[in-house]
C-alpha cells in the first residue's frame, strides 16, 4: 500500500469528504477530476473501468458512487497529481491551516457551470479597466476584505483565494488607492505562477497607474465596482443561485 505524507493524507480527506457530502457526488468528481486537470479516459484507465461509466457518475444519468468507488477515485486523482510534480496539491495544502485568511473572506463560492467575464461583470454591476486578451470563463468567485487580507493575513496564505480553481474572480472590497489587491497578487506570484481569472476592486472611481500597470504587465483582467459591499453581495449571490438553478 503506497504511504502518504501527512499533509496529502488530510488532502485526500477532504476532497473525499466534499465529494461524499455534496448534494450531487458525481458533480463533485467531475470538479475535483477538473480541477487536477485530468481527462475522464486517464481516471477511467487508472480505476479499470471505461470512460463512459466516469461519464455516467458525473453527469448524474448512474446512481451516485458509494464510498469505495469515491476512496480510489481520490487515490488515482492525488497519485496523478504527484506523478506531475503536485503544486495543486501544494495549493491545498496551504489551504488547511491558518484561520487568519479565513477572517478576511466575505463570501467564497463555485459555480456550477462557467461564466464568460462579460456576462459576469455587467451582472454584478461592474466596469472592466482592463481587459482580457481572450475568452474567459469564471468559475467561482472569492470576496476579501483587501484591508483585512494585506494587514494581517501572510502572503503565503493568498492561495486560499482559489479555492478549489484558480479560474476565478477575485473581489476586493475597502480598496482605498487601487492598487493593493494587485500588490497582494503579485506578492503571491513570487512562489507561483498562479493568477485569478478577474481582479474585481471595490471602493474606488478608478484604479491608480501602479495597479493598472501591474494588471497589464501581469495579464489580468482588472474592473472596478462601486455599490454598497451588500449590493455587491446580493448581486454576487442571486448570479450563482440564478446559474444554479439554469444548470439543473
Amino acid at each position: 500500500m503506497v504511504e502518504y505524507e501527512g499533509f496529502i493524507t488530510d488532502i485526500m480527506i477532504r476532497i473525499a469528504g466534499d465529494i461524499v457530502l455534496s448534494e450531487n457526488p458525481g458533480k463533485g468528481i467531475r470538479k475535483w477530476r477538473e480541477f487536477f486537470e485530468m481527462s475522464q479516459a486517464e481516471l477511467a484507465a487508472r480505476l479499470g473501468t471505461s470512460p463512459s461509466v466516469i461519464s455516467d457518475y458525473e453527469s448524474g444519468r448512474r446512481k451516485s458512487p458509494g464510498s469505495q468507488f469515491i476512496r480510489r477515485v481520490v487515490k488515482a486523482l492525488v497519485d496523478y497529481e504527484l506523478e506531475r510534480g503536485g503544486q495543486k496539491l501544494y495549493i491545498l495544502s496551504r489551504q488547511l491551516g491558518g484561520e487568519r485568511f479565513w477572517e478576511a473572506i466575505l463570501d467564497m463560492r463555485d459555480f456550477d457551470m462557467p461564466i464568460e467575464i462579460n456576462e459576469f461583470v455587467k451582472a454584478i454591476g461592474a466596469t472592466i479597466a482592463v481587459g482580457p486578451e481572450g475568452y474567459v470563463d469564471i468559475h467561482g468567485y472569492t470576496v476579501v476584505d483587501s484591508l483585512k487580507l494585506v494587514l494581517d493575513v501572510p502572503s503565503h496564505e493568498y492561495l486560499k483565494l482559489y479555492g478549489s480553481t484558480t479560474q476565478r474572480a477575485a473581489v476586493f472590497t475597502n480598496v482605498k488607492y487601487g492598487r493593493s489587491p494587485l500588490i497582494a497578487i503579485k506578492s503571491m506570484m513570487a512562489f507561483t505562477n498562479l493568477r485569478p481569472a478577474v481582479i474585481i476592486m471595490h471602493g474606488v472611481d478608478r484604479p491608480d497607474y501602479l495597479g493598472i500597470e501591474i494588471a497589464r504587465r501581469e495579464r489580468i483582467p482588472l474592473a472596478i465596482v462601486n455599490n454598497t459591499i451588500d449590493e455587491l453581495l446580493a448581486a454576487l449571490r442571486n448570479l450563482a443561485e440564478r446559474q444554479r438553478i439554469v444548470t439543473r
